[in-house]
């Protein structure tokens, strides 16, 4: 199966230098068509032609450009190699790349999660176990003087021959408490031999640590042992097909991480270089990584992708000051690697997204905003879980609880007011915000009326669209309306023209 598609244009054909694997689709000075998917990577070894570059422009991810240090380069491949964030290569250095790169430049990212009650508490641990939720387990007590289990995973991780798998283990500890990540890995079909263990201490555990299969392929069994008295408090394992290094999830993808080992990931593209910088906030996505890439990249213009891993789907982009700090301070780079202001940006999510674009927005001065299906008294959300919609999104009630240690009624309001406090000392002038909301919502069924309410005499615009249904009765006519506004903006703010035509110039 076809999981890597390389393109060349120039010199003689590298796919000879070394034995590609069967996952790998090599073209060689192809014809170029429009219609062509996305090259997963793209080598330059001649001088191109406008058509050309423009096609590169267009085919081609960020990041994933290599231009020979042999060819010169004119205005449009300097442009180019900007746009793409490309890279010189040095011709000695193919047979090396072609060997241990190329195969980190797989189409398809995968990350997951294994949560608390995804983890079993092993019998050798005799102190008190209790789970806030789906938020974390609480180990407290002894845990023995020598390293010993003291809890698995029951959900062993699929590992194939020459892949690679980053595992990012999110925990906090008190006392004298040490723990060491233990992995074993059985071949295909058996658990009567094991063929590869890996232990990681906790000064291995500051990053994410990375298995590499170089022998057959076969399942990891992942333990955690510990040492020690005090607390322990487990609140995620994550798993994630491993770049080594080229990217998180995706080329260029970044991670972030604050003290207490809560991730933020964005993924920036400079596009075709020229103004709005549109940033999108994934919504709620069970499988880690970015949403949104081809419905961004469609635009033309740079964007910048943000997503959060925490809790069941995502924690709606609220956190510790050093938290939403990261998400400020990554537009702040993509603002200055692009040359561009604050009122150049578009802000935009849909559902969890939502939250992130309006938060963020009294951060961050944006001319627009652009949502659908707002989530915006998060409070509310979790209050109308156990009331409305029993069971249908429990991720509320796990926010409310990380955020606010209660899932009272004060808690409720003290969550609400996280948002509306910001909002309502914001300066929201000269700004327009488009919503799309449901009009039977069962997660925050006023959010638009709210909006409306708090935006009201500050100078703002906003524009908004009904639907019927519930929250998630009718995702395609919000997803509808939402590109229809971004085409508008586009169109009629930055005098851009209707999807990748702005790209291709």
């Amino acid at each position: 199966m076809v999981s890597i598609r390389a393109l060349q244009l120039g010199g003689s054909d590298y796919s000879g230098l070394v034995e590609l694997g069967e996952d790998v689709e090599w073209r060689f000075e192809p014809a170029l068509e429009d219609d062509d998917p996305e090259y997963d990577i793209a080598l330059v070894a001649r001088t191109l032609a406008a058509p050309e570059v423009a096609y590169l422009a267009r085919h081609v991810r960020a990041y994933c450009l290599f231009v020979s240090d042999d060819i010169s380069l004119d205005a449009r491949m300097a442009r180019l190699m900007r746009s793409r964030m490309g890279r010189r290569y040095a011709e000695a250095d193919v047979p090396r790349f072609l060997r241990d790169d190329l195969r980190n430049y797989f189409s398809r990212p995968y990350g997951e999660k294994f949560d608390p009650h995804a983890m079993e508490v092993s019998p050798n641990f005799h102190g008190s176990v209790r789970w806030n939720g789906y938020t974390e387990a609480v180990l407290q007590g002894s845990f023995g003087e020598s390293m010993q289990q003291v809890a698995f995973w029951r959900g062993n991780v699929p590992v194939e021959q020459g892949q690679a798998i980053d595992l990012w283990l999110e925990y906090e500890k008190d006392g004298d408490v040490q723990i060491e990540l233990q992995v074993v890995q059985f071949p295909r079909g058996s658990v009567s031999v094991i063929q590869n263990v890996w232990r990681f201490s906790e000064e291995d555990l500051r990053q994410p640590v990375t298995i590499d299969n170089d022998k057959l392929p076969g399942p990891v069994f992942v333990t955690l042992n510990a040492r020690g008295q005090g607390t322990l408090r487990i609140r995620a394992l994550h798993d994630r097909h491993s770049r080594r290094g080229v990217g998180a999830f995706v080329p260029g993808g970044r991670r972030w991480v604050t003290s207490d080992r809560e991730e933020l990931f964005t993924y920036f593209d400079p596009g075709d270089l020229r103004p709005p910088l549109c940033v999108y906030f994934s919504g709620y996505k069970t499988m880690e990584g970015f949403e949104g890439y081809h419905m961004m990249r469609r635009m033309g213009c740079p964007f910048l992708l943000v997503s959060d891993a925490r809790l069941e789907g995502g924690a709606f982009y609220l956190g510790s000051e050093e938290y939403e700090g990261l998400v400020c301070r990554a537009i702040g780079e993509a603002l200055g690697e692009l040359g561009f202001t604050e009122g150049q940006t578009v802000l935009s999510g849909l559902s969890m997204g939502t939250f992130g674009a309006l938060y963020y927005g009294t951060m961050v001065r944006s001319g627009d905003v652009i949502v659908g299906k707002p989530l915006l008294s998060l409070g509310n959300v979790a209050k109308n879980e156990r009331l409305q919609r029993p069971g249908v999104f429990p991720t509320s009630l796990d926010l409310l609880w990380k955020e606010c240690g209660s899932l009272g009624e004060s808690a409720v309001d003290r969550l609400n007011s996280r948002f509306w406090d910001r909002f309502d000392q914001t300066d929201w002038s000269g700004r327009t915000i488009y919503a799309a909301y449901m009009i039977e919502d069962d997660y925050d069924h006023d959010a638009y009326q709210q909006l409306l309410s708090h935006v009201s005499g500050n100078g703002a615009k906003v524009i908004g669209k009904g639907l019927h249904g519930r929250h998630n009765d009718d995702t395609r006519g919000i997803v509808g309306w939402f590109v229809a506004q971004y085409r508008r903006v586009l169109c009629q703010e930055y005098g851009r023209g209707r999807g990748r035509d702005a790209g291709a110039r």
